[in-house]
């Protein structure tokens, strides 16, 4: 997942963003919800105030045109009374499809379905009057086509009541009841009315009759049950009067004698007194409940301010507060991070660093390191508290660590001056015996011995410089780099495989001499060891622009790009020197001698197959050559006194018994030619292919007479001089 690579931030960010949103949600769900009732009951009240009431207006207008039809089609007489009415009627109708236009998106979706049917029957006005003018159908069928149209009307009135608040909703409807009641009556006078003009009621006509009497009771007394005190009270005291009581007597007469009233006088004043009271009533009810619904809109909008500000302060203050502490949280969680990451990649480094150069570190954080100070929640102050048991944990090891590599150095540093010591006896009782031997197989075995222990003092040697201390061979003059090439060569066991090529004129400051024929050495013996004993290894050098760059080629099988990149790495910047890696122990050698000297090493791969290893000498460890001393003769330049390495060439073209012939004094230093020279073992380098004469064994004895004479003379002069 992607996340999981997000910051803290984000992710404390992401945790409180669900919550809130939630929470913001919540508080919109509610707030639609609260608000959603108080626009439904807004938006009753503005139905009311347009359709209510024009369609109210219109209802009595169809009641009363129906009255005058009901007569007209008893008497197939037009009046003009009828015309007048159908004027109100009409002027009604057009009153209420303004109110319609009026009320906009008042109307909700469920009322427009019977708003477009009232439409609808209302267009048939004019086919009901022209059928009636007519004279077509009967009575009861004309008045049933004006039942119909105020059917659509009370259906409208069920929608326009449709609003959430319960109580208002209950009022409403039982009000809806008391109208369709008050319906009702004005459907039994416009059958009466026809019926009293020739005195008879059909039968359909008396069935029709007792159905409007029947609903009339019971939308009564529905609607009398559904109304609180104060709506239900003016009705029964209307119900409680003359005209009420008399008209229920008169419609109780009928329904039982199926004939109309004897007294037509007394049911149009008992008709016209009850419906006044009654329409009066309707439209004070409907205004009362209309009046009480806007102030429960008003109460309610008034709530949902309240609640909703309050809510709102609530939800973002939530954020606020949530902001705040997940910024508090973020900050001490970066802070945290940010002293593990500077614990981790500057300050123990750092520690490890200066252990790694032999400084000396205090266990004491507070000295080293500084203490990790955080503040905040538990939880950080303990994580804290963690990483600076960690930290304190890590330092004491770091610091027993180091102790331990330096007391390891230390028995490395004596056990490699111990065997050092030791092998500089070796050197002088080899001296001496080679003094007093004459036979040539003897004196062969001893220069082999010789040789070998050359090797065994560049171990030591070694040993001393893993352990971070330099051997101490030095000079005061330069060296040739021909010289210190030859020199590393000749502490190779196989030798004879190396070639030098000519190089140009070199030298290196005396002071760096034998490191760095030790590490030319190392790199040589590297080369002779892992490639083919029948192949040869070449050294050759060149002065470059940056130095002087010293070159060994074998022709093995090489390594891999990732080896050459490993131990390149390592010979760039040498690590602690492990103990468990000791085959490497010629490359941390090298790796050593170069950093501390500022030489560079780098391994490559060579055109023929195997390895080239580059030297590059920086001009700061170059000097230039010494001039030859007075009297020696020559133009080579002169190898220093010090030095433990002979510059003898071996001449390999010829033996005699096994024995390599030498020519006396043809490859040294022209100090060393019938001259003092160093406590050192001759040195064996490659050979140069000369070509002497056939010598005897007594030739060949007197020649390493000579050269013992030569080497004791050395050894006295540099104990005479000092290092």
């Amino acid at each position: 997942m992607r996340s999981r690579n997000r910051s803290i931030r984000f992710k404390i960010f992401l945790l409180l963003l669900l919550p809130l949103l939630s929470l913001s949600a919540l508080w919109g769900f509610v707030l639609n919800l609260t608000m959603g009732d108080a626009q439904s009951l807004l938006r009753a009240n503005t139905l009311y105030q347009t359709l209510g009431v024009t369609s109210i207006d219109l209802g009595l207008q169809l009641q009363a045109e129906r009255a005058r039809s009901s007569e007209v089609l008893t008497t197939r007489e037009l009046t003009a009374v009828l015309d007048g009415q159908r004027a109100r009627t009409d002027k009604s109708v057009d009153d209420f499809r303004q109110a319609v236009i009026a009320a906009g998106n008042a109307i909700s979706d469920e009322a427009r379905l019977p708003l477009g049917n009232l439409n609808a029957e209302l267009d048939r006005l004019g086919p009901i009057r022209a059928d009636i003018d007519g004279g077509l159908g009967s009575r009861l069928d004309g008045l049933n086509e004006y039942n119909r149209i105020l059917d659509s009307t009370f259906l409208l009135y069920d929608h326009l009541v449709a609003v959430s608040d319960l109580d208002i909703y209950q009022q409403a409807s039982s009000l809806q009841a008391v109208g369709m009641a008050r319906e009702y009556i004005a459907r039994e006078h416009s059958l009466i009315l026809g019926a009293l003009t020739d005195k008879r009621l059909t039968e359909p006509e008396v069935a029709a009759f007792t159905e409007y009497a029947t609903s009339r009771r019971f939308l009564h007394a529905r609607g009398l049950a559904g109304l609180d005190v104060e709506l239900r009270r003016p009705y029964v005291q209307v119900f409680s009067t003359e005209p009420f009581l008399t008209f229920a007597t008169m419609e109780a007469r009928i329904v039982k004698t199926g004939a109309p009233p004897p007294d037509a006088a007394g049911w149009h004043e008992t008709i016209d007194r009850l419906t006044s009271r009654l329409d009066e009533l309707n439209v004070a009810s409907s205004d009362a409940l209309a009046a009480r619904a806007s102030r429960a809109a008003t109460r309610t909008i008034v709530e949902i301010s309240v609640a909703g500000g309050l809510g709102l302060i609530a939800v973002l203050a939530s954020i606020i507060i949530s902001v705040r502490f997940g910024r508090r949280l973020a900050a001490e969680l970066a802070g945290l991070r940010t002293t593990a990451v500077e614990l981790s990649r500057r300050r123990l480094p750092d520690i490890v660093e200066r252990l790694r150069k032999g400084e000396d570190v205090e266990v004491d954080m507070r000295k080293e390191v500084g203490a990790i100070n955080m503040s905040g929640s538990a939880e950080i102050i303990d994580v804290a508290r963690a990483f600076a048991s960690v930290q304190r944990t890590a330092v004491t090891a770091a610091v027993g660590q180091a102790a331990l590599r330096r007391g390891v150095g230390q028995v490395f540093l004596n056990l490699a001056r111990r065997k050092q010591g030791l092998l500089h006896r070796q050197l002088a009782l080899l001296d001496g015996m080679q003094r007093r031997t004459h036979d040539p197989d003897r004196l062969e075995e001893l220069f082999r011995l010789d040789h070998l222990t050359t090797r065994m003092r560049r171990h030591a040697e070694s040993l001393m410089i893993l352990s971070g201390y330099a051997p101490g061979r030095a000079w005061r003059r330069p060296v040739p780099v021909i010289d210190i090439v030859r020199a590393a060569v000749a502490e190779v066991e196989d030798y004879t495989r190396v070639t030098v090529e000519n190089m140009p004129d070199g030298a290196a400051d005396g002071t760096a001499a034998a490191d760095l024929t030790h590490l030319v050495a190392e790199l040589v013996e590297n080369a002779t060891i892992y490639s083919p004993p029948a192949t040869l290894v070449q050294v050759r050098g060149d002065l470059v622009s940056n130095g002087y760059a010293i070159e060994v080629e074998d022709r093995g099988l090489g390594l891999s790009e990732a080896e050459y990149a490993t131990f390149n790495a390592l010979l760039a910047a040498p690590p602690a020197f492990d103990l468990a890696d000791s085959d490497r122990l010629g490359l941390f050698v090298v790796a050593r001698l170069a950093e501390r000297y500022g030489v560079k090493v780098m391994l490559r791969r060579s055109p023929f197959g195997g390895t080239t290893a580059i030297v590059l000498v920086p001009r700061t460890v170059l000097a230039d050559p010494a001039e030859p001393a007075a009297g020696d003769g020559g133009d080579r330049a002169a190898l220093p006194s010090r030095t433990r390495k002979k510059a003898l060439a071996v001449v390999t073209s010829g033996t005699h018994a096994g024995l390599p012939r030498r020519v006396r004094q043809a490859n040294l230093a022209p100090q060393l030619q019938d001259a003092p020279s160093e406590p050192e073992r001759p040195e064996i380098t490659a050979p140069e292919q000369a070509e002497p004469a056939e010598r005897s064994p007594e030739e060949v004895r007197d020649l390493f007479s000579a050269f013992q004479r030569g080497a004791q003379r050395a050894r006295e002069e540099a104990s005479e001089e000092g290092p």
